[in-house]
């Protein structure tokens, strides 16, 4: 599904006059916002200029300007957004107040930057090979960059299973990079140290693939994936394939991807992270209602309310190809083994409907598997709600039962 947040902040503009030497640095706050924390980090740097994070949105690096800062002053204008914050330094803090949309929240900045624990993000030494790759999907005119990660024990006469990992909705480098988690990353890292290949890529026109991605859909990312499974195949040794079975481990939208991939036969087995098994616009009526549930709000949105509201309101080819989308063809025709899997707290792609329609369908039952974790959200973290709120604020990136899951699962592959 679309991680679609909050958007406080997602352009800057500022007026400058003065540089102080006592407000310099990067100093960090948080919004409450009552649905949900948001965190801001301010950088006044040495040079003079401006720049803002909201790690909690993925958006680092905003340039911007400012418009007033002396010694115990600063005040900031958020013009493209109708916002401003302005505060004064207060026994080393910046107490203030954040404006927007004639609604105003106290933010205190105190200094240094936002620090977050990321234990599983994985570190160097690795135990194992990272290879930078291209690869091409000719009739889109995309190249992309991946990372192809071999097991310390790889070796030509052994041959090895290896995974494509495809990402959720909207554009994300091959980590699935998301408040400072890295997923892809550290499914990477587990499972190359037991015994299995993977190939990460960044998304169509992201990172450091190219390509146009304005009128791209699902179907379209659904070729590119089929381009790195290709690419996969070809590596040979010798003449003979480099890899003993080649699969694709897809989350969310990516999970559409999988099953697409797997009606079409070009994969020999599926990883189904929380993937949609109903259609498009039911999936969407049914997170609507989640997340106003978990708001506090009455849960009323109907699959017509739905259908009006996006008639009303302009679109895109991405998302009115997901609204109409029904996956249950491509599930259906998908013969190659499946481990399909939903966390219990899932917000966005629900266990109860989602997955139970996937198992539903007929599948290579000898070899595939279903499960729902509890406890877990839309990313595999053991979490309290499920709320999208709740994901930059957990430290751990995905539940180690997960990840053991699908690395045995793989390894019975015969």
């Amino acid at each position: 599904m679309k991680k679609r947040l909050t958007a406080i902040v997602m352009a800057v503009v500022f007026a400058t006059t003065a540089w102080s030497q006592q407000i310099k640095g990067t100093w960090h706050g948080q919004l409450d916002l009552q649905v949900m924390k948001l965190n801001l980090v301010f950088h006044f740097n040495e040079d003079g200029t401006f720049a803002l994070d909201s790690p909690d949105q993925g958006a680092k690096g905003i340039k911007g300007e400012i418009k007033e800062l002396t010694d115990k002053q600063v005040s900031v204008a958020v013009a493209t957004i109708g916002a401003s914050f302005s505060g004064e330094l207060q026994d080393g803090k910046i107490m203030g107040k954040f404006q927007q949309m004639g609604r105003e929240m106290p933010l205190t900045l105190t200094p240094g930057d936002l620090v977050r624990q990321r234990p599983q993000t994985p570190r160097p030494p690795y135990p194992y090979e990272m290879r930078e790759v291209t690869f091409s999907n000719a009739e889109a005119n995309a190249t992309f960059a991946g990372t192809l990660t071999l097991p310390a024990d790889f070796n030509k006469q052994k041959r090895r299973p290896v995974v494509l990992m495809v990402t959720g909705s909207g554009l994300q480098n091959r980590d699935e990079e998301l408040f400072d988690h890295r997923p892809f990353a550290v499914i990477a890292d587990f499972l190359a140290r037991n015994g299995i290949a993977s190939l990460r890529y960044d998304d169509r026109g992201f990172g450091q693939s190219t390509g146009d991605v304005s009128q791209a859909t699902t179907a379209d990312f659904a070729n590119d994936a089929e381009a790195g499974i290709r690419f996969l195949r070809s590596l040979k040794e010798a003449k003979k394939p480099l890899f003993s079975k080649i699969g694709i481990l897809g989350h969310s939208e990516g999970g559409s991807i999988a099953f697409m991939l797997g009606a079409r036969k070009a994969v020999d087995f599926i990883v189904a992270l929380a993937a949609p098994g109903i259609k498009g616009d039911s999936l969407l009526v049914e997170q609507t209602n989640a997340l106003l549930r978990l708001s506090g709000q009455p849960a009323k949105m109907t699959l017509k309310q739905m259908r009006v509201m996006m008639a009303m309101q302009e679109t895109n080819p991405w998302y009115e190809y997901f609204a109409d989308y029904d996956p249950t063809a491509d599930i259906a025709a998908t013969k190659c083994p499946v481990f399909a899997l939903n966390g219990s707290l899932d917000s966005q792609v629900l266990a109860g409907s989602n997955l139970n329609a996937i198992h539903n369908l007929k599948f290579n039952t000898q070899h595939s598997k279903f499960k729902v974790y509890p406890g877990l959200n839309h990313l595999f973290q053991h979490a309290t709600t499920g709320a999208t709120t709740e994901y930059g604020t957990i430290e751990e990136t995905i539940s180690e039962e997960v990840l053991n899951d699908i690395a045995e699962w793989i390894q019975t592959l015969k």
